[in-house]
């Protein structure tokens, strides 16, 4: 990747946040790779606070469109969280996560996948059913042993914790992290 597409697509993302506030932002260069198919997640902070995090596992627009759409989504449509307000949007950090394609782990049981989990590493996408959750590698900070990290996915998709079927698919992905360098002035 181009090193400055990091900041193309932070820039991106809180120009999107900020448009509908009506406060212009520095426009983000034009890069061809902005253009190309991608999928990402847009993680907003504030003081160190999750603040909304929405995103797309599977790649199926230019990242221009899928950043922007994650952005306005993660500060306005996250159901864990009110809507981001005017008055904090300058106290909110920008993270965007571009995805990695979703690789299916093989595994024969629950103890089988565990083992195969890479913490820190990999973001997983747990499905059942109709039942699905991911959480980025970023998570593991949080929930370093693999079988929280499984319990917590699983309750996520509505499952218990404690759940297991052989009808459970899992696939990792890896992500390259972008961070805004400052909150605006």
């Amino acid at each position: 990747m181009q090193p400055d597409l990091g900041t193309a697509l932070v820039r991106h993302a809180r120009g999107a946040i900020g448009e509908t506030f009506g406060v212009r932002s520095p426009a983000p260069e034009h890069l061809a790779a902005m253009e190309e198919i991608g999928a990402t997640f847009v993680t907003l902070r504030r003081r160190g606070d999750l603040r909304g995090c929405i995103g797309t596992v599977s790649a199926f627009r230019a990242l221009r469109e899928d950043v922007r759409a994650n952005a306005v989504a993660a500060a306005f449509r996250d159901p864990r969280f009110k809507p981001v307000w005017r008055e904090e949007f300058r106290d909110i950090a920008i993270e965007v996560s571009l995805l990695g394609r979703p690789e299916p782990m093989m595994f024969r049981s629950e103890d089988e996948a565990l083992a195969g989990l890479r913490p820190g590493i990999d973001g997983v996408i747990l499905e059942c059913g109709r039942r699905r959750s991911t959480f980025l590698p970023q998570v593991w900070e949080q929930l370093p042993a693999p079988r929280d990290f499984l319990g917590a996915l699983k309750q996520k998709a509505g499952l218990g914790e404690g759940f297991w079927s052989d009808d459970v698919r899992l696939a990792r992905y890896s992500v390259e992290k972008f961070v805004e360098e400052a909150v605006m002035p």
